[in-house]
């Protein structure tokens, strides 16, 4: 009777590993190996090896060159023919490990948006529930003529007080 693997301690060395991190592992291989292609320096040193290989089976001797060129560089265009085709699909895997974390991140973003539109609802909700409750408690809305008057009341009072006491009136020449 098998044993089922225990969740709770980690995998041994017989145990099998998960193929998820195999999967995971050449799909970083493949953005690397994709990454890699598509840089200046990579062209370079194509076109360097190229150069080198077309140099060397043209002008060393016979018995040294190992393509001809006679019969058009079959090895090299074989061996470019090679490069190329291995590097068409994991350029390809690459692109498709990036889709589908796009995917990933545009859900994510959805799900924020969706988030922050109800956060503001609620809060735009709140906002009108104070405002009512305010309108409810106050039956007189201060306004900028409200708030003149009130002013313009106190002032007279404090004119009033200060004269009582002999002082001159603020915002006044002195007497």
């Amino acid at each position: 009777m098998a044993r089922s693997p225990r969740l709770d301690a980690p995998l041994g060395r017989g145990a099998t590993r998960p193929r998820a991190s195999s999967r995971d592992r050449f799909g970083r291989f493949t953005e690397w190996v994709a990454r890699a292609m598509g840089t200046p320096a990579f062209l370079v040193i194509l076109s360097l090896f190229c150069i080198l290989w077309i140099t060397w089976n043209t002008l060393m001797p016979n018995h040294l060159r190992f393509d001809d060129a006679a019969l058009g560089f079959t090895a090299l265009t074989l061996m470019l023919s090679l490069q190329a085709s291995y590097a068409a699909p994991l350029i390809l895997l690459a692109q498709n490990r990036q889709d589908d974390r796009d995917r990933v991140q545009i859900e994510q973003d959805r799900q924020r948006a969706e988030r922050n539109l109800a956060d503001t609802e609620y809060l735009a909700r709140e906002i009108v529930a104070l405002r009512m409750s305010l309108e409810e408690r106050n039956t007189q809305v201060v306004t900028r003529d409200v708030l003149r008057q009130e002013l313009k009341a106190l002032l007279a009072e404090l004119e009033v007080a200060d004269r009582a006491e002999g002082r001159p009136a603020a915002g006044g020449p002195a007497s």
